[in-house]
């Protein structure tokens, strides 16, 4: 246990008033959870400025501290330093405080916002060690510095292990979704399984029409995706529970995870997984109709493009953008429109991580952030500065946006054309403006810059944690 633990969980028994004011303390998957004698006593800002805290919510009579993928240690640390008694950990569940919470717009907002950080922050360590082995390949491999060859073992060792730990996305989250929506991890897992079973990746690939039980299933990849799986694990969570309500208790251990899963295979498969690829198709097709109006349109369409393309991806709504993209180089030689913006947007991650590298003060989250910098500009992975930072903090986010926006609008007024499809998000990218005229390729170089250095000062302006804790 490191002394920063240590410190940091004396911090909090002295705020919140000593172990003389704690009933009991237990944690779930991100909080630290006191029942406190006198609730008056701790100073919500004066905790949240303990390095380390990353909020504090009261909440079903509790005094939570909100600490991310660390609390284990930090609840250890805490009973260590109070001379408490331990408790078992507890799920944390959407349905808490039903009863007695006041719903409102915002606050449905953060409940939707703290379950998809809490389904992605335990997967920080995966998609770092993931990315780790993907850069090393983009570094070391022919595209850089060309010290292992495509063929030889170690290369194909590295790409396996980096491709792994991005494409089994929906087994990961299966399991992270369930424990945060109170359903079967082992259900989660399965479900996730499924969505990546080899049968099911040929019949998307055969191209012909498949139904569960009679009703047409849309062909979907479902590869390193997110989204379709969090929604199937969060309905799962309530089909589990009424089996496991109704079920007698003789025959729930067989028949009610069998019924869970039966029910589960139409609603994931054609309804909850396709979604978005249906809202993409429409949010897709209006991007692409500023372009085709030409003009001011045009150049707000590359924006836009640029300040969303992450949230796309994240979601499964951008494969219409790229078979548009496709098509258009395929029959021109080049774009002008998508592709700028998708440039943009892969630098713009880069920047807000460096931004949040600068901001942070919590040496460990600070770390972390430089680690994502590196990870997406040398080796092109964008997932860990989306889910470490921009889903986890959410002000990083919007740095992101504003980056992605103004790369892209810079790039569509200097009439920049993309020559070449580069499949990489680190700067190799920027080499897809090669084929034109010089002005071509420093002006889009220019426009990645651009994105980068105003994601990573808007990131650093607006702020990543609580403003109690930047003072």
């Amino acid at each position: 246990m490191s002394k920063q633990i240590k410190e940091m969980a004396r911090q909090i028994i002295q705020d919140i008033g000593g172990s003389g004011n704690v009933v009991s303390v237990t944690h779930c998957m991100t909080r630290l959870r006191f029942n406190l004698k006198d609730m008056s006593i701790p100073q919500d800002e004066t905790i949240k400025q303990i390095a380390g805290v990353l909020g504090v919510a009261r909440s079903g009579g509790q005094y939570q501290i909100i600490i991310g993928q660390t609390v284990n240690e930090v609840y250890d640390a805490v009973v260590a330093a109070g001379n408490l008694n331990q408790s078992a950990p507890v799920n944390e569940q959407i349905t808490e405080d039903l009863g007695t919470k006041k719903w409102t717009w915002k606050s449905v907002g953060n409940t939707i916002l703290n379950k998809i950080a809490g389904s992605l922050t335990p997967l920080i360590p995966m998609l770092i060690a993931a990315s780790m082995f993907k850069m090393l390949v983009a570094v070391l491999g022919p595209t850089m510095l060309n010290v292992i060859s495509v063929k030889s073992d170690l290369y194909q060792l590295f790409s396996l292990v980096g491709d792994a730990g991005f494409y089994f996305f929906p087994v990961a989250i299966g399991y992270t979704a369930a424990k945060q929506f109170a359903a079967s991890p082992i259900l989660g897992i399965f479900l996730g399984a499924i969505m990546l079973d080899p049968g099911l990746v040929k019949i998307v690939a055969a191209g012909k029409p498949f139904t569960v039980y009679g009703i047409p299933m849309h062909l979907t990849n479902y590869g390193s995706t997110v989204v379709p799986i969090l929604l199937s694990v969060w309905i799962m969570s309530y089909v589990e529970r009424f089996f496991n309500q109704k079920i007698p208790a003789s025959l729930r251990t067989i028949f009610a995870p069998t019924l869970t899963i039966a029910v589960m295979l139409p609603l994931s498969l054609c309804v909850l997984g396709p979604l978005g690829g249906f809202l993409g198709e429409y949010v897709s097709k209006a991007i692409i109709s500023f372009g085709q109006l030409g003009g001011i349109a045009a150049i707000i369409g590359v924006g836009l493009i640029g300040a969303l393309w992450e949230i796309l991806v994240m979601t499964g709504m951008h494969l219409v953008l790229i078979s548009a993209m496709i098509t258009i180089v395929a029959q021109t030689g080049h774009d002008n429109f998508i592709m700028l913006g998708s440039i943009a947007a892969s630098m713009a991650v880069a920047g807000m991580s460096l931004g949040a590298s600068l901001r942070i003060k919590d040496k460990q989250e600070k770390s972390l952030a430089l680690s994502y910098f590196i990870a997406n500009f040398i080796g092109g992975v964008t997932e860990p500065g989306l889910y470490g930072l921009a889903i986890k903090y959410r002000r990083p986010f919007l740095g992101m946006m504003i980056g992605g926006f103004a790369g892209g609008i810079y790039a569509a007024i200097t009439h920049v054309s993309a020559y070449v499809v580069v499949p990489v998000a680190n700067f190799m990218c920027l080499s897809g403006y090669v084929g034109g005229s010089t002005a071509n390729l420093i002006n889009g170089v220019i426009s990645g810059a651009i994105a980068l250095i105003v994601a990573a000062i808007a990131t650093y302006m607006i702020g990543v944690e609580p403003k109690a804790k930047l003072q």
